[in-house]
């Protein structure tokens, strides 16, 4: 099939977003591609309809357990044969998933860089009888010197595609600027790729930036903007979340919290409570959101200034995935400069 017949037979829509037929084709003709593409631009499609054209495996690292799910889950109602594996796939399933993977049934196979580099899964792929056709890396910026500290297995994944030299590459991300590029390239040893840029203007956001004053009072005033819409607040440190937590849990607010100081049984229960619209507003710091599956985020506030600017992009493209009017408002002050430095 071709890759118009299975974005409207597969995925039921009409035609390309702009840049994703050429990425697609890129793909296809074994060319290493670094697509940057903003948040609801379509990034997925790029690898998922040429997964479906290989006669071979697609193995796409993705940061998120949650996020995993939720595209494996909408692949295999749309007929496409994807599996995940993670911490929370039972050694039957894996087993399962093994059997399934060596008899040719799979097509795209959902990994985390810190699971790609347990010597089962080299194991695994270095089966014979599973051919590997692409590595997709899902939020690529994380190779970067910005990133890689919050996942450093992000870093392995190179060592991991040097191992299969014939599997075209594709990296992925919302933000890079010219820096964040060439790490990404060096950092994933890619050969001679090419660079697909798509427009950064996210028409339905509005941008607001404001000196910080009376900081809660100002967080305040949006909120009663957004009465009952969802929406993210990021602060610049986890005391910071849980002093803001705390004042607008006392003023009756459905709030909820998630940062590297709560274990990992609150972050993900907290984090699963937001997806689902059990709470409205997340206060977080960047541990939040990355690969972040939902659509409906009305607003995201940035509490604290952003250590850099492709943090502040990443962060705002969490609000409005499904092209809705959303509003982003960013308080500034001198003391947050001194903080970041």
């Amino acid at each position: 099939m071709t890759p118009e017949k299975i974005l409207k037979s597969v995925f039921g829509y009409e035609k390309f977003r702009p840049l994703q037929k050429e990425i697609i084709d890129n793909v296809l003709n074994k060319k290493d591609t670094l697509a940057i593409m903003p948040t609801g631009g379509g990034k997925s499609l790029c690898y998922q309809i040429p997964a479906m054209i290989f006669e071979g495996i697609t193995i796409v690292v993705s940061p998120l357990i949650s996020l995993m799910q939720d595209q494996v889950d909408s692949l295999r109602e749309n007929g496409v044969p994807a599996v995940y594996l993670n911490s929370s796939v039972n050694w039957d399933n894996y087993l399962e998933i093994v059997r399934d993977l060596k008899s040719g049934n799979i097509k795209i196979v959902y990994v985390s860089p810190e699971g790609l580099n347990t010597s089962r899964m080299q194991n695994l792929f270095h089966d014979c009888s599973v051919p590997i056709k692409c590595i997709t890396i899902d939020e690529a910026h994380c190779v970067s010197e910005w990133g890689h500290d919050f996942r450093p297995d992000y870093l392995e994944i190179a060592s991991f595609r040097r191992q299969f030299p014939n599997a075209v590459c594709l990296a992925l991300t919302a933000t890079a600027t010219h820096q964040v590029q060439s790490d990404i390239i060096q950092n994933l040893h890619m050969k001679n790729p090419e660079v697909k840029t798509a427009s950064f203007n996210r028409e339905n956001i509005f941008l607001e930036v404001k000196p910080k004053k009376n900081a809660l009072n100002q967080v305040l005033e949006c909120l009663k903007e957004h009465q009952k819409e969802c929406g993210i607040i990021y602060c610049f440190s986890r005391k910071q979340v849980d002093s803001l937590f705390d004042s607008l849990k006392g003023l009756g607010y459905s709030v909820s919290k998630y940062h590297a100081g709560l274990s990992d049984f609150d972050r993900k229960k907290n984090q699963d409570e937001f997806l689902k619209d059990e709470i409205q507003i997340m206060i977080a710091t960047v541990a939040f959101g990355m690969g972040i599956n939902k659509s409906n985020v009305r607003f995201v506030i940035n509490y604290d200034m952003p250590k850099s600017l492709e943090e502040y992009y990443q962060e705002i493209g969490r609000a409005g995935r499904d092209g809705l009017a959303s509003h982003a408002l960013l308080l500034y002050s001198t003391q947050d400069i001194h903080k970041s430095r």
